[in-house]
């Protein structure tokens, strides 16, 4: 097993609870995140009419929960809570413990309850593939049947434990046309798909519970001893979907990912406990709890309790461990996401299980933090970390959890959702400094007692970001210009368009050939001083000049030329020239020689 440490990485950055952001990450915002003027400091309490904070980012419109799906006199049981989002079209699929809300959001302003099925067994993690949406069930009170009677005994012939899979062919009318069980239910799922088999899709079930005996489903063995072969412990499933007959799916393999290489013992990655003296005390691994596809690059992450695991997918049904690390700040490594281009990956650290306050002013700003891992030769070395820059009050449960990618040009940036920390965006471009560009927060919904809630989870999605609140609802906001973000990246953002967005199935960023990806690529030209002001001013003038011209020769010429001028740019420049700044260039040229192969 390799520790975090090992070769020689770059140097480690790290964003630290309330201190200063870099002089060359403010630009002239009025406050800096985490400082004392930071508006998320001392915000009201209330469920729904706590204060709000917001900087960059807009709340067009927020839906609470429908009935029977919250408790008005219990605002913080966790039974009710909701939990991940999927997408598809312009529906929005939100999770909870007791089901499932289907919502339209065509108008993001104003979204529409379409449907909602109560089906309880568990946070109720979803993911939708054309006709078909799969939904996790992990705990003991699911039934086949989705009724509301939990089966009360230990071995139950009508329990449900697994992934669900329903026909939302009608999505008035969703019906569940298979239910493949597992041992140890299902926490979280991935949609995988074969790049060579279209008609065929392939789900790794991450399991977290204790297993159910054999009694009740053959083949499990609740036995936690890693020379035990049959023990339901230190694997994950996958499962396979015949996209034409889904009600036949099932277990292909329940491979040992965890396993040591040499010896071929089980229990190979981290056992459990402390890391030393002052660090975290982390969770054994045994099990995944998130894995994150990314089948366009045939990688994933897993987040895997104990470890980061990297895995080679380039064949679906056998996933194959190629690289893993541990962490002494991590307790539980609960998710990750990639960077656009795989080389670098994010794994998030769920310190407290997500009940807890973990973002006070006196928390280690590595603990329950994001870890920012390069990704070289197949082989991650730590970079820095990165946790929501303001501190959160002791009766707000705060911790990384759930986000996404933000598909801007050029950049890195991901959206990610802190529980009653709210929703930060953050750019980690450069791995080794992340630095905060948005926020939106609540007050805590009590200022006398921890009542758990918050946003579970925040995704972007076709121009909107999408929050998941526990107990407040559904929230759809957006990213507004400011000094991190301009109006062009925003609207070349905007141009990257899905179909479906499962969280975690990362898809592959593209972007067209418009004049508004080149003057996103400027503007961080111009941001980073990667071109004299004058030269920068030109450049501009000659797209807009280029750009009125008409469909055609002329214009082809035009940009052709003018990509030919910023190369001789690059040819002429100093020795001294950031490597980072003649990449900008080359992404600049890169999208005009796009706009002039256009006819």
């Amino acid at each position: 097993m390799r520790a975090f440490r090992r070769g020689v990485g770059p140097a480690i950055g790290l964003v630290m609870l309330g201190l200063l952001v870099s002089a060359e990450h403010t630009g002239a915002q009025t406050f800096t995140p985490g400082g004392p003027d930071d508006p998320r400091i001392g915000l009201s309490p209330g469920w729904h009419d706590a204060g709000e904070a917001a900087w960059n980012m807009r709340l067009l419109s927020n839906i609470q929960k429908p009935t029977g799906f919250y408790d008005p006199d219990a605002p913080g049981d966790n039974s009710l809570s909701n939990s991940d989002l999927a997408h598809q079209g312009h529906l929005t699929f939100v999770g909870n413990y007791v089901g499932i809300n289907i919502y339209d959001v065509s108008d993001p302003s104003e979204p529409v309850l379409v449907t909602s099925i109560y089906c309880p067994g568990g946070q109720g993690d979803l993911s939708v593939w054309g006709d078909l949406m799969f939904m996790s069930v992990q705990e003991t009170r699911g039934r086949i049947d989705c009724g509301p009677d939990a089966p009360q005994g230990q071995v139950e012939p009508e329990r449900f434990r697994g992934v669900r899979i329903f026909d939302i062919s009608d999505v008035r009318n969703p019906r569940q046309v298979a239910a493949v069980q597992t041992c140890r239910g299902s926490h979280t799922h991935t949609l995988v798909p074969d790049l060579n088999d279209p008609e065929m899709l392939y789900v790794y079930n991450s399991g977290t519970s204790a297993s159910r005996p054999a009694e009740e489903l053959a083949g499990c063995t609740d036995v936690r001893d890693p020379d035990e072969p049959t023990t339901a412990y230190w694997s994950i499933d996958v499962i396979e979907v015949p996209l034409a007959a889904p009600e036949r799916a099932r277990i292909i393999d329940s491979p040992r990912v965890f396993e040591d290489r040499e010896t071929g013992r089980i229990d190979g990655l981290f056992p459990g406990g402390e890391h030393g003296p002052g660090t975290q005390a982390s969770r054994r691994t045994d099990q995944c709890h998130d894995i994150t596809a990314f089948p366009e690059l045939g990688i994933a992450a897993g987040a895997c309790s104990g470890n980061g695991i990297l895995f080679d997918i380039s064949n679906p049904r056998v996933p194959v461990r190629i690289d893993e690390v541990v962490d002494p700040n991590f307790a539980y490594w609960h998710s990750a996401t990639f960077s656009n281009d795989g080389s670098t990956v994010i794994f998030t650290d769920e310190w407290g299980g997500g009940g807890a306050p973990r973002c006070t002013a006196d928390d280690p700003p590595t603990w329950g933090a994001n870890a920012i891992f390069r990704i070289v030769d197949r082989r991650m070395y730590l970079a820095s970390y990165y946790k929501l820059p303001a501190p959160q009050t002791e009766f707000e449960n705060c911790v990384a959890h759930n986000g996404a990618l933000v598909p801007v040009p050029g950049r890195d940036i991901k959206v990610q959702a802190w529980y009653q920390g709210g929703i930060s965006v953050f750019d980690f471009t450069d791995p080794n400094n992340p630095f905060e560009i948005a926020f939106f927060d609540r007050g805590p919904k009590s200022d006398q007692e921890l009542q758990r809630g918050g946003h579970w989870s925040a995704y972007w999605y076709n121009g909107f970001v999408y929050g998941s609140d526990k107990t407040r609802g559904l929230d759809i906001l957006e990213l507004v210009p400011g000094d991190h973000l301009t109006e062009n990246e925003l609207e070349a953002a905007k141009l990257v368009h899905f179909d479906e967005l499962n969280p975690q199935t990362q898809p592959r960023h593209f972007w067209p050939a418009a004049f508004v990806v080149s003057r996103a690529y400027l503007d961080q030209i111009v941001r980073h001083e990667s071109l004299a002001p004058d030269r920068a001013r030109q450049i501009e003038s000659e797209l807009a000049r280029a750009e009125a011209l008409p469909a055609g020769e002329a214009r082809s010429s035009a940009l052709t030329e003018l990509a030919a001028s910023i190369q001789t740019d690059l040819r002429t420049a100093d020795r001294e020239t950031r490597l980072e700044d003649a990449e900008r260039l080359r992404r600049l040229v890169g999208s005009i020689l796009d706009l002039a192969s256009v006819e």
